[in-house]
């Protein structure tokens, strides 16, 4: 039985203005095709969505660990289940506060150019360091986000092993935008949603269409395509680029998903290749 396949882009405070998109696709002889895509506009519809029977494989867009430098100097468990429990365990109204505080400590004790924690994917895949709280603000993702992968018993390879019929990987849709281009094509300020990001999208559409490199190319049903492309917040098209990463993984499932060899507290961002 071959498994449903999900992107899912996230945010760490969902409404009815931003919710959780998940791309939902199948794959057959490398075209992927978008069949669907659903707005969860509260954290218990996510938590709703991980219970979804297996087998699938989903690429969420959050980081799934901090830099195992950042938790051993904080004295955090140093295992990825024990490191989610206690995370899970941190008050809901404070939890923020607390980490913020122990963020800001990490980075004005460290000197200029050297002020996050970098994990080991960062770099390659270009994406912000997950203690960040502000702009992006991805380490509320990845405390919403990677702590209900955990309290779901979902499986993460390389990190956790839990229910083999649910398997969660990391994905970042900028990394696969940028192999295509480097300019802005989403914005969640109505200013900023102009008609030239809207012909980037097209840009980008059209390029996943014709296949990027040794991913998938991708088809669209039910007017899908047409709803990314007016998207403008540019949550669509992500749901999709983590689609379109979860796809990747997928057919190198009998190769570990194609990850290389990482640290299974920190995470690794699926279909990005180790820093040369």
């Amino acid at each position: 039985m071959r498994p449903r396949l999900f992107g899912v882009d996230f945010t760490s405070r969902p409404s009815r203005r931003k919710a959780i998109v998940v791309a939902e696709g199948r794959l057959e002889d490398n075209v992927l095709t978008v069949s669907s895509c659903q707005r969860l506009e509260h954290f218990s519809a996510f938590e709703a969505f991980l219970q979804t029977p297996g087998p699938w494989l989903g690429g969420f867009d959050f980081p799934f660990g901090f830099s195992r430098a950042l938790v051993e100097a904080q004295g955090w468990p140093n295992t990825w289940p024990a490191l989610m429990a206690s995370l899970a365990a941190l008050p809901a109204d404070t939890a923020r506060a607390q980490l913020t505080e122990r963020f800001r400590a990490w980075c004005g004790a460290r000197p200029a150019g050297q002020k996050f924690a970098h994990r080991a994917t960062d770099g390659p895949a270009g994406s912000s360091p997950s203690m960040k709280w502000v702009n992006p603000p991805v380490a509320w993702m990845l405390l919403e986000g990677a702590t209900r992968l955990w309290q779901a018993g979902v499986t993460v390879p390389g990190m956790h092993v839990a229910d083999p019929a649910r398997i969660a990987l990391e994905a970042y849709p900028g990394y696969l935008a940028r192999r295509i281009t480097r300019a802005s094509y989403k914005s969640d300020e109505k200013a900023k949603q102009t008609p030239a990001r809207t012909a980037v999208r097209a840009t980008l559409l059209a390029a996943l269409a014709q296949g990027v490199d040794d991913y998938p190319r991708v088809k669209w049903e039910d007017g899908l395509e047409d709803a990314a492309l007016a998207d403008a917040s540019g949550d669509t098209l992500d749901a999709a680029l983590c689609l379109v990463q979860a796809a990747w993984a997928e057919v190198r499932r009998t190769d570990g998903f194609g990850l290389p060899p990482f640290d299974p507290l920190e995470g690794w961002t699926v279909s990005v290749p180790p820093a040369a």
